[in-house]
């Protein structure tokens, strides 16, 4: 008989340490003080209605500040996005451009290298004197 004196007392204890914290806790993210947040003791419908207001708008403010968020961090995936495919623009061009400036057995080597998977060769073979290929920037021609 006693343990079940006891329980609704421990249970109502808890229940007021739980508003006391929620209501601190909601206070610290509204930027409150806790002197402004009071609880009444009782259980009226005034209090159930206050607490569930600070909730609502702690989880407003919880929400702007992710919405915020997720729009910086999208502004700046869009930036990354544009500079990536300007940079995609510019491989392509000198891509091309190395293709047209390639001999037929240079690029037959190239698409052996791609089908066998070895790693491009430093040195060329025997029997070819053609220099390497000029970036557009130095000029179509070799110097000498």
């Amino acid at each position: 008989m006693k343990s079940q004196w006891c329980r609704p007392v421990a249970m109502d204890l808890g229940v007021y340490q739980l508003r006391h914290f929620s209501i601190s806790f909601l206070s610290s993210l509204l930027g409150t003080e806790n002197a402004s947040v009071r609880l009444d003791n009782s259980s009226s419908g005034a209090s159930v209605v206050a607490i569930d207001n600070k909730i609502e708008q702690a989880m407003d403010l919880v929400k702007s500040h992710l919405m915020y968020a997720v729009r910086e961090e999208v502004e700046v995936l869009k930036e990354q996005i544009k500079e990536l495919i300007e940079k995609n623009s510019q491989l392509e061009q000198e891509n091309n451009l190395l293709k047209t400036l390639a001999s037929p057995e240079q690029l037959a080597q190239f698409q052996a290298q791609l089908q066998t998977g070895s790693p491009p060769a430093t040195t060329q073979p025997q029997g070819t004197t053609q220099p390497p290929a000029q970036p557009a920037s130095q000029g179509a021609g070799p110097t000498a």
